[in-house]
């Protein structure tokens, strides 16, 4: 089965599952991102990777489809893409000097069995610390509104940290490619 489907909107993901030189098409799943109560952020990342693929999968019946869903806790606690301006510049002056985590949990389903293959990815960054110039400066070249934490770790956001540790950095944007190649092999794809 070569038949790929992206299950994401995301301009982000799309960028990523190219580079792996395989033709895919893409779709957005309408899937309630909403918390459940008691849900751990692991849990919930989980949940809609493995929802995302699912809700797709009455419309690619014979397709290997990839769902993921991403979180960035700070203090515990989930933060969410900035929006504006102003949300971005508040969002990096609280990463400032600190670590922050990520879990990005992917999920491949085919299809056609049913089965599916699921997995969490933890990454954290560590920010230098940042003043109000060098927020304003990357901020008005980036824009980066539309990702969480405010920020392009493969573009000028690299700028923003000191450090990263992870097992794969494609996890931080948003799609965990080494976990993915692994599934994908998984189902009988030759890669490269």
């Amino acid at each position: 089965m070569s038949n790929l489907v992206l299950a994401s909107s995301s301009p982000y993901r799309r960028a990523l599952i190219e580079r792996l030189g395989l033709p895919f098409q893409h779709a957005a799943p309408d899937v309630d991102e909403t918390p459940r109560v008691g849900e751990t952020p692991t849990q919930l990342t989980l949940r809609l990777a493995l929802d995302k693929a699912r809700a797709l999968a009455d419309r690619f019946t014979s397709h290997l489809i990839i769902g993921s869903d991403q979180v960035l806790l700070l203090d515990g606690q989930p933060v969410s893409k900035p929006g504006d301006h102003a949300s971005a510049r508040d969002q990096l002056r609280r990463c400032s000097g600190r670590n922050v985590q990520f879990t990005t949990s992917l999920c491949l389903l085919n299809s056609a069995t049913g089965q599916y293959q699921l997995t969490s990815e933890p990454f954290s960054v560590s920010f230098r610390e940042l003043d109000d110039a060098s927020i304003e400066r990357y901020l008005e070249r980036e824009k980066p509104y539309d990702c969480a934490g405010s920020f392009k770790a493969e573009g000028l956001g690299i700028s923003l940290f000191r450090a990263l540790q992870g097992d794969d950095p494609n996890s931080l944007i948003g799609l965990p490619l080494i976990r993915l190649c692994e599934m994908l092999r998984n189902e009988g794809l030759q890669l490269p």
